[in-house]
């Protein structure tokens, strides 16, 4: 029988050859902020932008590495997947600390490595999708609160039992504990990570699987690693059918990096929302025919990932995948599902007018 730490083990000796062989590029970084850098970062990556993921790698390395590690891992878990478990296992492996990388050739070459791995890789947002849909689904609602007040025992036959992969989902996420590291939406409720891996198990997730959401959740706590393991035993979890780019809207530059890199989690994008909010274009003049002012900057935000920051090349397509998405692009803006299209179009419509606000920011920030 393989032993888990067998599964972790092998990943890292497969790393050997590779690393030996591979000669890092110039340390370089870029003019911008961690937050910036973190952003360009996954979101190169999602588009299998090497030379940006790699210079945004350089730059945190520098003035963030422990961001740096956090943020592969997140990638890993967020962007990859079940889409190509070699390259997340490669990530997952060099999660144990300084001393371990040190042994296999370093903090830089190992962090640039596996930087190009992921842009290499295919592409898969399912996790994130699911928890996105079990976080804000308006039908969901009610089973929000019901299971946090269940016990584990419960929870468990939930897992077992239930049709719903959104209800698992959510009695996953309650079973291994939201009280920890809390989840936007859900009651915080003390959990027994152990039984839910355990039900994972259980489940039928694959043992490698199993052992990389386990590390992965070992070390970071984020959801995400549980909702892997989740899907791996769906029967169509590592379907996919097709392989296929995302439609990238066009590319402007806004001071040393993209617009698409100049997102909502940053104190620049933040600020760029805001800014374009205040203007009339087709996208502001419909959205505040369509939703009160306090969700406006919560909806665009929302909306802004779909046409922009969550876009992927090399998307592994497939019935479960496409669903999810879909399930979050039209019912998880914070507007009725029918309106989801329109404004989604419409802001598409209207990025040159926002990355010109964020040029200006960014402009700004370099002569500070």
């Amino acid at each position: 029988m393989i032993d888990r730490k067998d599964v972790l083990g092998s990943f890292r000796q497969e790393l050997v050859k590779p690393l030996a062989a591979y000669r890092p590029p110039r340390l370089a970084p870029l003019p911008i902020s961690p937050w910036i850098a973190m952003s360009l970062l996954q979101k190169a990556v999602r588009r299998g932008e090497k030379a940006r993921a790699i210079a945004a790698a350089a730059t945190l390395l520098i003035d963030a590495p422990d961001k740096l590690w956090r943020r592969l891992a997140g990638i890993a878990a967020e962007d990859i997947g079940l889409a190509d478990i070699c390259a997340t296992g490669a990530v997952v492996g060099m999660m144990a600390g300084k001393r371990m990388r040190a042994s296999l050739g370093g903090e830089w070459p190992i962090a640039a490595w596996l930087t190009q791995r992921l842009c290499e890789a295919r592409t898969s947002r399912a996790t994130d999708d699911l928890l996105m849909t079990v976080q804000l689904l308006p039908g969901l609602q009610g089973e929000r609160e019901r299971l946090a007040d269940l016990s584990n025992h419960h929870l468990r036959l939930i897992l077992l039992g239930t049709d719903s992969l959104h209800v698992r989902a959510l009695a996953l996420l309650y079973l291994a504990g939201t009280a920890g590291k809390p989840i936007d939406h859900l009651a915080s409720r003390r959990g027994e990570p152990a039984l839910a891996f355990d039900v994972l198990d259980e489940l039928g997730t694959p043992l490698t699987v199993l052992e990389l959401a386990r590390e992965g959740y070992r070390v970071s706590r984020e959801p995400l690693w549980l909702l892997m393991g989740l899907l791996a035993a769906e029967p169509a979890g590592f379907g996919c059918e097709a392989e296929r780019d995302d439609d990238m809207p066009t590319e402007n530059m806004t001071g040393p990096v993209p617009g698409w890199a100049v997102d909502s989690f940053t104190r620049e994008g933040k600020l760029a929302i805001s800014r374009f909010l205040h203007g009339a274009t087709p996208y502001t003049r419909w959205l505040q025919a369509q939703v009160e002012r306090p969700q406006q900057r919560t909806v665009t935000a929302r909306a802004l990932f779909h046409v922009e920051g969550g876009l992927l090349r090399k998307r592994c397509r497939s019935a479960l995948n496409d669903d999810l998405r879909a399930t979050n692009e039209r019912e998880c803006l914070g507007m009725p599902s029918e309106l989801a299209g329109d404004t989604l179009r419409l802001l598409r419509d209207d990025l040159p007018r926002l990355d010109a606000i964020r040029a200006e920011i960014m402009e700004g920030q370099t002569h500070a």
